[in-house]
Order: structure tokens, then sequence, then C-alpha cells
């Protein structure tokens, strides 16, 4: 049976054992959602535990910080240790807290110390802003240049990186190390393993942003010896928009004073105490800051429920499985329309795939005119992510055979090339 056929793409569904969790979401009507690499979608599990928080509220009021189904003052910690297996790590190792930019500002104030020769920070020129800023920022904190203390590791493409640079880069002038686990443009899967491995023989600590991998791959940080990770929890978790992130410390850093503290990082038994002396916890709760935005952690109890139902193993299978279906589905149909794959095509890729283009701004917008819900990543990425939990197979097969209409047709023309405010 020919693979770029409808038929073909409902046999795939017809054996996929993930499928029933398709119904589990709210799935925009007449479109096909390809952009939960961004944001993910609104489940009825997420909605009605955010709802029975609203309830806690409303009928507990402060009484709900200790009381109710799931007592406010120990979500935090109650959801780190759900999402421990996400990442690898041990239930004590793991906290939901702030925001991927925040988990990074208190985890680099912790464990970036220059002194002697080692002053630097090494990150790579393809991570996502956010994190470059941040780096910078507690550079200059420190009284230092980041032109000369932040080490950025070279692409050659543009697209992906060389872990055999990365490690030659960890020179003795190095005090710190931070790196995506995915590229947020190509999907590029680092080696985390092997990249934690050469920092600690040389005795470097060394850090993951997981914003692109949580949810999406597997993770082994406390068996890899990772010494930090930090994640938002809105795109493959689907916790909803701007939701709680979290972060993981490996025990061997337990007692370490966090960088930035605050009284959400004490021992629980002490916190009411207010005393001007902290008594931090003895795990990943002690680099908590302030008080957690309860609202947003509660979309979180029900979402994570499928992802301990079906472990991350059976997702990334069935997401491996969407992706190499759409790239054979582009091969066959879109080979005569100057696409480019962004994006490695073994199993070193994450959740999405980038597709290159020109006119990736008016393809991105004709595509959203067709009912396909895409990402525009400038210059010229257009990325495509099938998300194992609520997409299906057909969906892939639609969203090509609606991006060969669109250059067939040159229905894309008709928009301007530029991003819109939010891309």
């Amino acid at each position: 049976m020919d693979i770029n056929t409808l038929e073909y793409a409902q046999k795939l569904d017809s054996q996929d054992q993930l499928a029933s969790y398709r119904q589990e979401f709210y799935l925009p009507e007449q479109k096909i959602y390809m952009d939960g690499n961004s944001l993910g979608l609104l489940s009825g599990r997420a909605e009605r535990t955010l709802l029975e928080l609203l309830d806690s509220w409303k009928t507990l009021g402060i009484d709900g910080w200790t009381e109710g189904a799931n007592p406010w003052f120990y979500m935090a910690e109650q959801l780190g240790e759900r999402m421990c297996t996400l990442v690898g790590g041990k239930e004590s190792e793991v906290i939901a807290t702030g925001s991927t930019t925040t988990n990074l500002h208190q985890l680099v104030s912790t464990f970036y110390k220059p002194s002697g020769k080692r002053t630097k920070i090494l990150a790579d020129e393809l991570n996502f802003p956010s994190d470059i800023y941040a780096l910078q920022s507690q550079i200059r904190l420190k009284g230092l240049d980041p032109d000369e203390q932040l080490v950025r590791v070279k692409s050659d493409d543009g697209l992906t990186l060389d872990e055999k640079r990365i490690i030659e880069a960890m020179t003795d002038e190095v005090a710190l190390i931070v790196l995506p686990a995915v590229l947020y443009r190509s999907g590029q899967v680092l080696n985390m393993k092997a990249l934690t491995e050469a920092a600690n023989e040389k005795g470097i600590p060394i850090g993951f942003d997981l914003c692109h991998s949580i949810g999406a791959i597997p993770h082994e940080l406390h068996d890899w010896g990772a010494d930090f990770a930090f994640w938002c929890t809105y795109k493959h978790l689907n916790g909803g928009p701007g939701s709680v992130g979290g972060l993981f410390i490996h025990e061997r850093h337990f007692g370490k004073a966090a960088g930035l503290a605050g009284w959400f990082g004490s021992d629980k038994t002490k916190q009411f105490d207010m005393d001007h002396k902290m008594t931090a916890a003895a795990d990943a709760g002690a680099y908590q800051i302030g008080t957690p935005h309860i609202l947003s952690l509660a979309p979180l109890i029900g979402s994570l429920e499928m992802f301990e139902e079906l472990g991350m193993e059976r997702i990334r299978e069935k997401s491996l499985a969407l992706t190499s279906y759409m790239l054979e589905c582009i091969e066959g149909e879109l080979s005569d329309y100057s696409f480019g794959i962004g994006n490695p095509i073994d199993s070193t890729r994450g959740g999405h795939l980038l597709l290159l283009h020109e006119e990736a701004a008016r393809i991105c917008q004709a595509l959203k005119a067709e009912g396909v819900i895409p990402d525009f990543r400038a210059p010229d990425g257009i990325r495509l992510a099938p998300v194992a939990l609520y997409n299906s197979f057909e969906d892939v097969w639609h969203t090509v055979q609606i991006l060969k209409r669109i250059m067939k047709d040159e229905t894309y023309k008709q928009f301007p090339n530029e991003r819109g405010v939010v891309a």
C-alpha cells in the first residue's frame, strides 16, 4: 500500500495503542494542531483538576493550604515527585517551581562560582535566547564581562551541534556548563550522557535545559550524573500557558546553599517559625523561592496522569513513528518545492520536525488559513510537532497534503513574508 494515502494513514491509526488518548484533549475544531512543542493542548483531566483547585479556594479559603484533596502547601513537592520519572531523577531531586528562566537564574547563581582561571560559562550559539540573556546577566552580577566569559560553541550548519566540539571546549577555564537537551529549532537531541561524563571527568558542573525534551524523550539525569536541570511544563506536558516549571538537583548537592533564597525553600516544618535564620529544605525543595503559583500548578495534577499511565518509552515510540511517517510523506510529496530538512532524520531528533524554506513566514500563514497550526522560527523555519498523545497519523497525512496544495497553487504568495508579533 502506498504510504502517501489516506488509507495507509488510517491503517496506522487503527494499530496505534495510544489512539484513545486523543479523546482526552480539546482539539481545535476544523483544525490540525501541530504546535504542541510551543503550547500543548488542554486535556479534560487538566481542566478537571484546575476546576477542583478553584473549588477548594472557594470552599476552604485559606484552609486550602493544608486541607482538601490536594493541599496547596505540599503541591510543589508532590508534583515534583510525580515528574521525577520523566527526567530520570529521584523523588527528592525534583521540584515543581518557578519558570524556565527564573529556575536557570537560581541554578546558575548556585553553581557558578568563578575563581582563579575558572571564570567562564560554556553554552552554545543555538540555544534559546532567554537562556543566553540569563547567563549574560549572571556573569555581569559577578562583575565580569559576558563578551569574554560566555563561551558559545559554534555550529557548522547553523542547525546542529557537534558533541565532540562541546567536549573540546570544556577547558580548565570553564566554571559551569549549560546546554539544551533538545535544540529548540532543529530538534537535535544532544548526547547528555556523554556530555555529562566528560564534564564530570573535568570537574565542571553541568546542567541542561529540558524545555523541548521533557515529555518528549526519556531522561536518566540521576544515573548520568547531571548536576542540575530546569524546564517548563506548557509544551509536551500540557500544563497550560505559563504553567509552573520544574528543576532537578542531583542529591550529591543537597545541603548546598541556594544562590537565591526565599521562604518556600524552607524546611516545611520550620517555614512558619518566621525565624530570620533560614532552615533550608534538605532536598530539591530548598531551591524554591516564593509562594507557588497554585492555579498554574493545578492543571499538571491531571495532565501528568497520562504520562504515569503510559510511561515515556511508549510515548517516545509513537512520537518517533509520527515524525518518521511525516518525513516519508514530505519526501514523497514535497520534493519539487525546495524544502530543506533542518532536523536530524535519525533517532537523535526530538518531538518536532523543522522544514526550511525561504518563504517560511508566508507558508506558515497559509497553513493557518487552511486550518493547520504550525510554528514559525526566523528566519526560514517551519516547525511541525505531531504530538504522541493527541495527534494522529491521519493528521500528519492531511498536513502534508495541505502543504503540497499551498505550494502547488502558490497561495502563500498572498501573505507577507514576515512573522507575527508572537511566532
